[in-house]
């Protein structure tokens, strides 16, 4: 899954060109889709899924001494009519997508549905959608077709990746530590494994990667192996913790920009509040402009008393 930080729109060209290399070529651009019109199909094509297909929850339940721990999906029919679908096991949240979180003109805020199953627990805590997770994970679409993934534990800083997967991914606990094999291999105790079902508003929605073979408005499914995670992570080590620089809790951190408008008059271009070490660009670090005590705990001094603290407020 190719990182994602602002996604940014790319109009669907159609080229219509005759035999006559004399004539001129038109570019059509497809306009996107209503959002509220693209979530409905989505979410209706998900649960059907959902209705009609289970896991192997039975070998998660008693597992063989050699399970794999894979989830593997399949139809109910024939022999396989009295499994229990996975609508019956699955969780589900809610989150609001803008419409201009994909640049496009309408001014829509719609509500998605994020499926997701815990196939094991993880034995240990749950990252929050601005931590960086120790991930395996498997790509598919609903087809069963596999487009990205990695067998091996990669450390992920969630913000970076698509909304609905960091949302996933903030479900699942973790395990609790690493251990070496006789045979030079490790795994990690305790880890979680589960399944996520992304309508394409909480993915790519038109835009996808090119190559990827996914198509535009496409649903995604993710089965992910949670392994650890930092808690608390502060990626730009500015002292303020990811998840507080969630400053709107939307869950999207990269709508959150306080010095935004000085960034663009600047030419900086737009560098989000978690990516940020001076969050209001006022010339003096975030850094020096919290206080940190001995136990690590965090105050946001407010100098001027209107309610802005001094790392967020030029003119404090």
């Amino acid at each position: 899954m190719k990182e994602k930080g602002v996604i940014l729109f790319i109009a669907v060209l159609t080229i219509l060109s005759s035999c006559n290399n004399d004539d001129e070529v038109s570019v059509v651009s497809a306009p996107p889709r209503s959002m509220a019109e693209v979530e409905a199909e989505n979410d209706a094509t998900i649960r059907e899924y959902l209705q009609t297909h289970y896991y192997n929850y039975e070998e998660f339940e008693n597992p063989d001494p050699d399970f794999n721990y894979k989830i593997v999906l399949d139809t109910i029919a024939g022999l396989t009519e009295d499994k229990i679908p996975l609508i019956d096991q699955v969780s589900s949240m809610t989150i609001s997508v803008s419409s201009e979180s994909f640049f496009l003109d309408e001014d829509e805020t719609v509500d998605h549905t994020l499926y997701y199953v815990a196939a094991r627990p993880g034995t240990a805590g749950s990252p929050t959608v601005a931590d960086s997770t120790l991930v395996k994970f498997e790509g598919q679409l609903l087809s069963g077709e596999i487009f990205d993934g990695n067998s091996t534990y990669t450390w992920q800083y969630l913000p970076f990746f698509l909304r609905g997967y960091a949302a996933g991914i903030s479900n699942f606990n973790v395990g609790e530590e690493i251990i070496s094999n006789p045979d030079g291999t490790s795994e990690i105790v305790g880890s979680g494994i589960g399944l996520m079902f992304l309508p394409s508003g909480l993915a790519y929605f038109n835009n996808p990667p090119l190559g990827s073979g996914i198509g535009a408005y496409e649903e995604l499914v993710f089965q992910v192996n949670t392994g650890l995670y930092i808690e608390n992570t502060d990626y730009d080590n500015d002292g303020v913790p990811s998840m507080i620089e969630d400053l709107n809790s939307n869950g999207n951190l990269s709508d959150d920009n306080t010095d935004e408008s000085e960034e663009l008059s600047s030419g900086l271009g737009f560098v989000p509040n978690h990516l940020d070490v001076d969050d209001d660009q006022d010339g003096t670090l975030t850094r020096d402009e919290i206080v940190i005590d001995n136990q690590g705990n965090i105050s946001f001094p407010d100098a001027d008393g209107d309610g802005i603290p001094d790392y967020l407020d030029a003119d404090s």
